[in-house]
């Protein structure tokens, strides 16, 4: 029987506060979606999120296409996302039934009984491009232009969500990692779901919901979003909340608003906003669907991330600031 003779956590990119040129790096586009490890073994394909939650089931039209693979076995990494008319991935067309998701696979880990964890990310490539092929489903992701500043203001125009900034000389670990590094055109966040306000006019269920990060073990008010949800978005996130109803507020810090409906601090939203304000809270934010593959306390504030100062090396770019944001 194909079998693949061990099973791994994703390799995954720190983030950094400014594009960067560097020689010996690629650069490539940043899927807003679901990190998947797809495992083909024979007949047999499982999709495993970052968690190592089994999604096969999920997303069942990437598991036929990563089954019509040539490959005896494969693990291959990427992202499941859904794009618009421009060929640019959004998070909240992933709640839509009627659109069609595509595998976008930028890694290769294993093929054909090869393990080739230990190899040059120019070797993986290679491996990938070769695997993934013609193959209707599935997309090998695409890269940018050679110049990492210049991939960058491509990614601008283009309104991609960031770019991935990867050194072709990378082996394959597991965990974060800073010879992968990522940076954001677009200002998202998972952030925790904590309470919601009653609803007002028109609107049903409830008005906003309450967000919060993690500082330590405590969690901190960020603000509330009252944007971005659908009449069935409504619906479905009441009935998701009842649940977890609790009497008292589970901030850390004094939360002034009036008729909450406090909730345990599981769930986990994604959200986009303009920016952060000086004192942690999000400018303009907007609803876009929940995630499942992101535990509660993996939600941090920026200022409790840390700032690491990358000095300059054949391997990482000049004043690198990593943050520990994963995806």
């Amino acid at each position: 029987m194909a079998t693949i003779p061990f099973r791994t956590k994703p390799m995954l990119a720190t983030l950094v506060d400014e594009p960067f040129d560097r020689p010996g790096w690629v650069y490539e586009e940043k899927y807003d979606g679901f990190r998947i490890l797809a495992y083909k073994e024979g007949a047999r394909v499982r999709l495993e999120s970052r968690n190592a939650k089994d999604r096969t089931e999920s997303f069942p039209g990437v598991a036929r296409a990563v089954g019509r693979l040539r490959a005896e076995t494969a693990l291959l990494d990427g992202e499941v996302a859904a794009f618009d008319r421009r060929g640019v991935s959004r998070f909240q067309l992933l709640q839509s039934s009627q659109q069609t998701l595509v595998y976008a696979v930028f890694d290769c880990l294993y093929l054909n009984g090869r393990d080739l964890r230990s190899q040059s990310l120019a070797e993986r490539r290679r491996a990938l491009e070769a695997t993934v092929a013609d193959v209707d489903g599935l997309l090998v992701s695409r890269r940018l232009a050679q110049n990492g500043l210049a991939a960058y203001q491509s990614a601008r125009r283009r309104g991609l969500e960031g770019l991935v900034a990867k050194d072709l000389e990378s082996t394959y670990v597991e965990g974060r990692s800073t010879r992968w590094l990522k940076v954001k055109v677009h200002q998202e966040e998972e952030l925790v779901i904590a309470g919601y306000t009653e609803p007002s006019g028109a609107r049903q269920r409830f008005g906003a919901l309450l967000l919060g990060a993690y500082r330590g073990r405590e969690l901190h008010f960020v603000g509330k979003v009252g944007t971005g949800f659908t009449a069935k978005t409504l619906e479905d996130l009441w009935r998701a909340f009842q649940p977890l109803r609790r009497e008292s507020s589970p901030f850390a810090d004094q939360v002034r608003e009036r008729g909450v409906t406090w909730l345990e601090p599981k769930l986990v939203a994604q959200i986009a906003f303009t920016e952060w304000t000086d004192d942690a809270k999000l400018r303009h934010p907007a609803y876009l669907g929940l995630r499942d593959d992101k535990a509660a306390l993996e939600c941090v504030l920026p200022g409790a991330r840390g700032v690491a100062k990358e000095r300059s090396s054949s391997r990482a770019p000049a004043k690198a600031h990593a943050r520990s944001r994963t995806r």
